[in-house]
């Protein structure tokens, strides 16, 4: 008898929660109906009193994580649409300093990261470590976002201190992003010092689709990081093919680093890599080192002309890289 009045009691506390909880999400859509009639009338300042009553914070004021954070972070768009016409601010940041912008961009949604920006979104803000949603964009390898960000003028290359977009974009192996900055303006041989040049990055992540394509924009095959070369952070590495388009490029085989190393002697003894630049120690052919002056004579700004020039349609190809 008295186990069945406890079950009881049980029953009775959920059926109150249960109660509870249905009221309130009846409340919630009852004012989210009122907030959407009066964004219909215009008057935003009642949207706006009433989205405080349903989230709990005040348009404009600081908070961890807002509605919008969450809708643009999840790519929302209807919400994201309707808390900006409720007047919420479309600028307010997190504690470290995040907006809905960096987190649109973070999701890879464009539509979302479009939306903030038409209703006038800081496109170049910066959190406390130094990210901005350009930076965001290219971690998430969305090149839509990329385009939009650079449409509504974002700084392509922050200044020095800030994390550089393009690097991010060339660790991760993003290259259409890293292509899009290349194309906005971005130093191809822009040194970070704790990173190198994004071509000695891509070397050390084995990015291969990156470095064969910063070789082809004409990235400086031995711009490292410091005094360490490209070819010196292929060789600590796996893959035979980035060492053998470090040198068809031009790399400088016998270089050495800070350490006084060739790259040789930082390969694994015995290994693939090893033997790949034990072959190619000696001295190149004279077609490899009449394409690599011609191209040196060109210029990196003029590479992209070569298939223009009146010359035989085999040797166009040989200068680009596309037979050997």
């Amino acid at each position: 008898m008295e186990d069945t009045s406890i079950l009881a009691a049980f029953n009775n506390i959920y059926v109150a929660i249960f109660t509870l909880f249905c009221f309130k999400l009846f409340i919630k859509i009852c004012l989210a109906l009122l907030t959407q009639f009066y964004i219909v009338q215009g008057n935003r300042k009642e949207a706006a009193r009433i989205a405080e009553e349903i989230y709990g914070i005040t348009p404009g004021s600081w908070a961890d994580r807002s509605p919008l954070h969450e809708a643009a972070f999840h790519g929302r768009l209807f919400s994201l649409k309707t808390l900006i016409a409720q007047g919420f601010n479309l600028n307010i940041t997190t504690i470290d300093r995040v907006s809905p912008l960096h987190e649109a961009c973070l999701g890879g949604h464009v539509a979302c990261a479009k939306v903030l920006l038409e209703n006038g979104a800081n496109v170049n803000s910066v959190t406390v470590e130094g990210i901005t949603p350009l930076y965001n964009a290219c971690c998430s390898g969305s090149a839509a976002c990329v385009n939009v960000l650079l449409e509504y003028g974002a700084h392509s290359q922050p200044e020095c201190q800030l994390p550089s977009p393009v690097h991010e974009a060339t660790k991760r192996g993003h290259r259409e992003c890293m292509e899009i900055l290349l194309a906005n303006g971005v130093n191809i041989d822009h040194e970070v010092p704790h990173l190198g040049t994004p071509l000695y990055l891509a070397c050390t992540c084995q990015k291969t689709d990156c470095v064969k394509k910063l070789l082809e924009l004409g990235a400086n095959v031995d711009l490292g990081r410091l005094q360490d070369t490209p070819l010196h952070a292929a060789a600590r590495k796996t893959s035979t093919k980035i060492v053998d388009l470090l040198i068809d490029y031009g790399a400088d085989v016998k270089c050495r680093n800070v350490e006084g190393k060739r790259p040789v002697e930082l390969a694994a003894p015995n290994s693939m890599v090893e033997r790949a630049l034990l072959q190619r120690e000696g001295p190149a052919a004279l077609t490899q080192l009449c394409r690599l002056c011609i191209r040196k004579h060109l210029g990196r700004s003029r590479l992209h002309k070569v298939s223009r020039l009146e010359l035989p349609g085999r040797l166009k190809e040989f200068l680009l890289y596309r037979i050997c």
